[in-house]
């Protein structure tokens, strides 16, 4: 069993990318039902228009590590939006970030670290989320990082997810400090969601999505942003990540 952390938000291209992150995150969600995990959701922030500002979730259960170790990146989508008139095609990003989580010995969070706030959770969830305050916002002081958790109907809860989502950034920052330090230029998962630093493109007049690191290409989009990953997952674990011949 291992779990990571989910972060999707969106890059450039205005309300198309907030639409695209939010596909984004139920394609991950329901890969993750198919597989049998467990898709915690820690905290979605909708636009008024149903895209998705940020999307955090934990993913537990077997091999979830190794099944999503390539989706952290720049993911770019090529459509009409249905508001286009001119049939113009819009190239949008979001970017995905996928975090190990680790365990609350490998990285210490003391009380005297952070400010916990709890406040009315708004949003979907109906009348029960709104009678009590139990969203929570926790704030590292060291570091100025915030987290939010509002998904869960107990403010035990939120704080727990919380906290394990700010454990993990703060692993990652940690762990990417250390590399810094011997002089090893690792990239950041995420870049700066700008068009050109992609990993992947998803082009729906062509019903093709493409991985420019592994240089493939697979076709039935709609299938793909409907959760059916295995074979992209597996493909892309062959090509990115080959096992040593055996002599």
């Amino acid at each position: 069993m291992t779990e990571v952390i989910l972060e999707i938000r969106p890059g450039t291209g205005g309300e198309e990318a907030a639409l695209f992150a939010a596909e984004l995150f139920r394609m991950y969600r329901r890969y993750s039902e198919r597989k049998g995990w467990k898709f915690e959701v820690g905290s979605m922030t909708p636009t008024e228009l149903g895209g998705l500002r940020e999307g955090i979730a934990i993913v537990k259960g077997p091999g979830t590590t190794e099944a999503l170790r390539y989706e952290s990146g720049v993911h770019r989508i090529q459509r009409i939006p249905t508001t286009e008139k001119s049939g113009r095609t819009h190239t949008s990003t979001a970017t995905v970030a996928v975090l190990p989580k680790p365990k609350p010995q490998e990285l210490e969070i003391r009380p005297q670290d952070v400010r916990i706030d709890v406040y009315r959770a708004s949003g979907p969830g109906g009348q029960y989320v709104n009678r009590r305050e139990s969203a929570v916002r926790i704030t590292h002081l060291a570091t100025g990082l915030t987290v939010t958790s509002q998904e869960s109907r107990t403010q035990i809860q939120n704080k727990e997810i919380a906290m394990e989502v700010l454990r993990a950034r703060l692993f990652e920052n940690q762990q990417r400090e250390a590399v810094a330090r011997v002089g090893d230029e690792r990239r950041r998962q995420i870049g700066t969601a700008e068009r050109a630093e992609k990993i992947r493109t998803y082009n729906l007049a062509q019903d093709r999505l493409t991985d420019h690191r592994a240089k493939k290409t697979w076709h039935h989009l709609e299938r793909i942003l409907a959760g059916d990953l295995d074979r992209l997952i597996n493909d892309l674990q062959k090509a990115l990540h080959p096992k040593p011949e055996l002599r």
